[in-house]
Parts: structure tokens; C-alpha cells; sequence
């Protein structure tokens, strides 16, 4: 199962849906509480689904955004789960986070100190210009997203407002 992470302009949401399906055939995608950002599940592998958004001509998909753990939105769970994912990592890597409805988690911190822990833990090199990985952590009010995104995984379009 992929997880995506998939932004699209605000109010254009359904578009997204739409191409999102069109895209990748088998996929339930939902809302979240936030007006531009939807989460997708499809049984298709991480690199099939991205080959084929990378092939579609999108309208309304601006980012997307491979996750591969969804988690309660705690220090200790988070850490845990980038932790488990990091010792996957064979070469330089930086830690990028976005925080959306949670006061007590901050997104610089959470770069900042997985960042340094990583560092300790599997002695790995920052590169914070290009990495050859990504940690990602998205968070969502109560649940993250935490994902290891290789150079390359993360896609951007250009739609037209």
C-alpha cells in the first residue's frame, strides 16, 4: 500500500480527486481538514504510482508527496518511526517537516533535533542543498505522516490558478 500526501490549489480539491483516479486507477483519496491537502492510498508500488502522476498531464495537482507511516502526532512516535526508516539510508539526507493544527510540535524542531539524533544514532552526512534522501514528516493536527523519499520522488506541477 502507497500513502501519498497531495496538495492542490484551494477549492480545487475534487479536481484533484478526480485526476488522482484517472492517474492511478485503484486509489481511495480523502480530505483532510486542511483546504488543499488529501491523502491517497493505492495498492499500486511507490515507484509505479509516481511514474505514472510523473506521465499525467495534471490541472489541479501541485505536489505530491510519498509517505510510508501514518502515526499519532507525538514526539516519541514520531522519532520511533523516522528512527525505523532512517537505517534504510545510504548516503546524505536532510529532515523536512510541515506542521498544520498542532501547537505543541514545531516544524524547525522537529528538523532540527530528528535531524541531530539521526546524526548520532547512524553517524549519517546532512545535505540540506540536495540530499540523496528526504525525511519527511508531515503533520496533520492528531497524525503525521512520515516518509523516506528518495532524490527524485518528491513531483511538483505547475497549475494554472
Amino acid at each position: 500500500m502507497t500513502i501519498l500526501l497531495v496538495t492542490t490549489p484551494q477549492g480545487r480539491e475534487g479536481d484533484g480527486i478526480l485526476e488522482l483516479e484517472w492517474a492511478l486507477g485503484e486509489v481511495r483519496v480523502r480530505g483532510t481538514d486542511w483546504k488543499g491537502v488529501l491523502l491517497a492510498e493505492t495498492p499500486l508500488s511507490k515507484d509505479e504510482a509516481l511514474e505514472r502522476l510523473r506521465d499525467f498531464e495534471t490541472q489541479a495537482i501541485q505536489r505530491v508527496v510519498p509517505l510510508d507511516i501514518i502515526v499519532p502526532a507525538k514526539r516519541e512516535e514520531i522519532e520511533g518511526a523516522v528512527f525505523q526508516l532512517a537505517g534504510k539510508i545510504d548516503g546524505t539526507f536532510a529532515v523536512r517537516a510541515k506542521v498544520r493544527g498542532n501547537k505543541k510540535l514545531s516544524q524547525r524542531e522537529l528538523e532540527i533535533g530528528l535531524g541531530s539524533l539521526i546524526v548520532e544514532r547512524f553517524g549519517l552526512k546532512v545535505n540540506l542543498s540536495d540530499p540523496d534522501y528526504t525525511l519527511v514528516v508531515e503533520v496533520f493536527g492528531k497524525k503525521a505522516g512520515i516518509g523516506l523519499v528518495r532524490r527524485g520522488e518528491f513531483l511538483r506541477f505547475e497549475v494554472v490558478e
